[in-house]
């Protein structure tokens, strides 16, 4: 569908293929946009979890903290090991990395998700593109049938 997309090619279309052309754009408008949010909250949850790791690095060892096992559900604790610290690399695994190591890996994950959300926001802008040009051509189609027939 996309080697349809230009204007020129999209006026030859009847008005069924162009209905099945902004509708398919839309659907996928959409499905980008639902993508587009999720790698925005992931990004947010890294961007959380790098400066909760800035934070715990300058703390002393031996410090009571409140740790959070869900959203709202902390519990009193103890630093013990500042230098260690466990990363969640997905579908329930863990590994135990350096401060460093851990804060490397929330960057680099961070500079993974804004590399692929600018990809996909331009293919979101093209196809969004897309499904407004089909829309102009069949409202154009559309008053030129029914002047045809008011005629």
């Amino acid at each position: 569908m996309a080697s349809s997309s230009s204007r020129g090619e999209m006026e030859k279309m009847g008005i069924d293929q162009l209905k099945s052309l902004k509708e398919q754009a839309d659907l996928e408008v959409n499905l980008l946009q639902d993508s587009l949010n999720n790698i925005r909250t992931a990004t947010v949850r890294l961007d959380s979890a790098s400066a909760a790791l800035n934070d715990l690095s300058i703390r002393p060892q031996g410090k009571k903290m409140l740790v959070p096992l869900t959203a709202s559900l902390y519990v009193p604790g103890t630093l013990d090991e500042a230098d260690k610290v466990l990363v969640d690399i997905g579908t329930g695994y863990f590994i135990e990395k350096t401060m460093e190591e851990g804060k490397d890996y929330c960057q680099r994950k961070i500079n993974l998700l804004k590399s692929n959300f600018d990809q996909l926001f331009e293919v979101a802008a093209k196809k969004k593109n897309v499904a407004d040009e089909a829309g102009m051509v069949l409202q154009a189609k559309v008053k030129q049938l029914q002047a045809g027939t008011t005629s």
